[in-house]
């Protein structure tokens, strides 16, 4: 009789808790598997090179430069003893088409504040790189000064040179 009031002790199992506890592992997987779907949707189009959000999809588009030629300008320099020379060909970076048609429109102009500006040199202040940079930033402050009472101020970014010879 022993053995009868052990199994009498011993506490039933329910049958509803071993449903519970698959349906709450089935539940566990199911969130499981929706988070490392997202973290997948996410991080993988980042390792992917493709662009995950639409602000990263819109990369801005960098602006086609505006660019004036100028014809070369030659100029006598200072210089003591033996005629000396500068020929210099440039291009003027305009910040918008504006600015180049009013270029083009006072071309006279412009060229003869390039001669003034360039014609007071020495031979030696223009060889070194430095002095190159310098003289290109002076020429765009020049050109960039009104070209006529009233006139705005003209946007030019930067001077480049094409050809530069001292001789």
């Amino acid at each position: 009789m022993a053995t009868s009031s052990s199994a009498a002790n011993a506490i039933p199992a329910e049958p509803g808790s071993r449903r519970s506890s698959k349906l709450m592992i089935g539940l566990l997987l199911a969130v499981g598997l929706v988070a490392v779907g997202a973290a997948a949707y996410v991080l993988v189009p980042r390792f992917m090179g493709t662009p995950a959000t639409a602000e990263t999809a819109k990369a801005p588009v960098p602006e086609k430069p505006i660019y004036l030629m100028l014809d070369p300008v030659t100029v006598n320099l200072q210089s003591e003893g033996r005629g000396r020379f500068l020929q210099v060909g440039m291009a003027l970076r305009v910040r918008d088409e504006q600015t180049k048609a009013r270029l083009v429109e006072f071309m006279p102009e412009v060229r003869s504040r390039l001669l003034m500006l360039l014609s007071n040199r020495s031979p030696d202040s223009v060889v070194s790189p430095e002095d190159k940079a310098r003289l290109a930033e002076e020429i765009r402050k020049a050109l960039s000064a009104p070209l006529s009472a009233g006139a705005p101020e003209l946007g030019i970014a930067s001077v480049s040179f094409n050809t530069f010879v001292v001789q």
